[in-house]
């Protein structure tokens, strides 16, 4: 039996990860701790037996614990990840994993020195939708991958409310650490480098259409440079409709997704699987964690790897595309 608690118990701890936890007969939470005191009660009432902690040093001196899932704002995931390490702690992080490049490179480190799984949180992979994808190229459906194209359509940034009560995090800078990009580009670059491997540089415009009080962008678009060829990706916040699109182009044959229903086309017939729900809707979800605690339990004790080495490629590319856009949509190859 794995003991664990939450560092930040907002709606994605209650809505998306305790459901998951809660499903699992070999881990069971035990607490939990918030900057925000008035996440106690929810937790309390979500968890009758758990106990509440006001500080993360209080949680990681008095508890019993196996690890911590940290659904704390991104800007202090980098400090939680190394204090849990440093405590002997397993860790699971919501992504972004961390804000900087050299906070992933740090914390990697971290995790090797203390002996220690550092997992974050790749729910998307574990979409029925993504799933089947994941599947139709590893059994070659489609042949080599030459391309990923990839668009996600949002009215606006997701609502997120900060330990203060102001609304939203997410375009914090200081909190969140990026806007669009960091957000749903986390998501989408570790399927995209799933399924068309690793970039050898990138090529990125980050933009302001809509939120022009905002300080972080909200659009972006970058071009992944694999050996097979451009990978596209597209982000925004300032759509007319939220919707997900995906194709992916290979030597036999093409994928594509329309709502929840994954195509394959190939040069001799084409078939249809219904995998709902679509990428589009929910925010939470609670379906989709229950394979990320799978991942992270079987890494925690010690029957597979964690995706550390992607949360860092993750790390980098962002990073990489940061620098893009900064020196006017250049390609920056991916040293290493």
């Amino acid at each position: 039996m794995l003991r664990g608690a939450f560092i930040g118990f907002g709606n994605v701890a209650a809505k998306g990860h305790l459901p998951g936890w809660s499903a699992r007969d070999d881990v069971r939470i035990v607490a939990a701790t918030d900057a925000a005191a008035s996440r106690r009660e929810a937790f309390l009432a979500a968890c009758p037996d758990g106990r509440w902690s006001e500080t993360v040093d209080d949680l990681l001196v008095r508890e019993r614990l196996d690890f911590v899932d940290i659904c704390a704002p991104p800007g202090s995931h980098a400090a939680l990840i190394e204090r849990a390490l440093r405590a002997g702690l397993h860790v699971l992080s919501e992504k972004p994993m961390v804000t900087r490049v050299e906070d992933a490179k740090r914390v990697a480190t971290a995790a090797a020195r203390a002996g220690r799984v550092l997992h974050t949180v790749h729910n998307w992979l574990h979409a029925p939708i993504c799933r089947k994808i994941s599947a139709l190229i590893d059994e070659g459906a489609i042949g080599a991958v030459r391309r990923v194209g990839w668009r996600t359509l949002r009215t606006q940034p997701a609502i997120a409310v900060s330990a203060d009560g102001s609304a939203n995090w997410r375009v914090d800078p200081a909190l969140a650490g990026g806007g669009v990009l960091s957000d749903h580009g986390w998501h989408a670059l570790y399927c995209v480098t799933r399924w068309a491997g690793v970039p050898a540089g990138v090529a990125a415009t980050l933009e302001t259409r809509r939120f022009h009080e905002q300080p972080l962008e909200d659009t972006a678009s970058l071009g992944l440079d694999t050996a097979a060829g451009v990978s596209r990706i597209f982000l925004t916040w300032a759509a007319d409709e939220r919707s997900n699109m995906i194709e992916i182009d290979g030597e036999e044959g093409e994928i594509r997704i329309m709502g929840d229903a994954v195509i394959l086309q190939s040069k001799s017939e084409q078939r249809r699987w219904s995998c709902p729900p679509s990428l589009s809707e929910g925010s939470h979800h609670p379906d989709w964690f229950g394979g990320v605690a799978a991942d992270f339990v079987a890494a925690a004790t010690g029957g597979a790897k964690s995706n550390l080495d992607e949360a860092v490629l993750c790390a980098r590319l962002i990073d990489a595309a940061e620098r893009s856009s900064e020196a006017g949509g250049v390609r920056v190859p991916l040293a290493g």
